[in-house]
């Protein structure tokens, strides 16, 4: 038993599930510890300036949000009621995909962990409070007030994206030449796979009956010289 929960340990698959479950813990302590000293600083007070951070591109200012990432729909109860089924979904849709299709994918796995870290965190701000904690402010670049929840599913998203087109030999299409190979070897091995399911196995061949020979069976007499 003790070696059997050393192998599991040593696996590849499970050493990377590890660190994704640290990276989304990690990540989910960032998000909710920032949306709790936003809250602090600000004294609970909707809109209250914290300081600037880049001037005239980034500050910091708390904001209940009732809408979704970046402030959209804000004060929409309906569509805030779809945005939080949706999210349900999607935290399940993530862990599915990170035990099935990206199972092999360590780069998929990963960023699957970051989008789930924000996931999570806004979701438990909108279930236990009914608004989410926002605090950095990006109007400057045609967005609202946003948290580190909504740059984790942002930028996980769009990575997520990337890897799946370009990154190893599974992507649509992969960037490096070892990778390329490495596709057209898999996909030998499943033409080869198919090709021998399809083909139907060579039954063995019956052995004719022996028949006599030509001298066998002759009944024409001989004649003496």
């Amino acid at each position: 038993m003790k070696q059997k929960l050393i192998d599991f340990f040593k696996k590849r698959e499970t050493i990377v599930a590890l660190i994704s479950l640290v990276v989304f813990g990690a990540l989910l302590a960032v998000d909710l510890v920032t949306k709790s000293w936003a809250q602090r600083a600000a004294g609970g007070a909707d809109g209250t300036f914290l300081f600037t951070f880049i001037p005239g591109l980034i500050s910091f200012r708390y904001v209940k949000n009732t809408g979704m990432a970046f402030s959209l729909f804000e004060d929409n109860e309906n569509a805030m009621t779809v945005v939080t089924i949706f999210t349900v979904v999607l935290i399940v849709a993530l862990v599915a995909l990170f035990f099935t299709v990206f199972r092999r994918n360590t780069p998929a796995r990963i960023t699957l962990a970051v989008i789930e870290a924000g996931a999570i965190g806004n979701l438990i701000d909108r279930l236990a409070l009914g608004f989410v904690r926002d605090m950095v402010d990006v109007s400057a670049f045609g967005f609202g007030v946003c948290n580190f929840a909504d740059f984790f599913i942002t930028f996980g998203g769009v990575a997520l994206l990337f890897i799946i087109v370009f990154i190893g030999k599974d992507a649509l299409f992969p960037l490096t030449k070892k990778w390329r190979e490495e596709a057209k070897e898999e996909e030998k091995k499943r033409e080869a796979l198919k090709a021998a399911a399809e083909s139907p196995a060579e039954a063995p061949s019956a052995q004719d009956p022996e028949t006599p020979s030509s001298e066998e069976g002759n009944d024409e007499p001989k004649h003496d010289e």
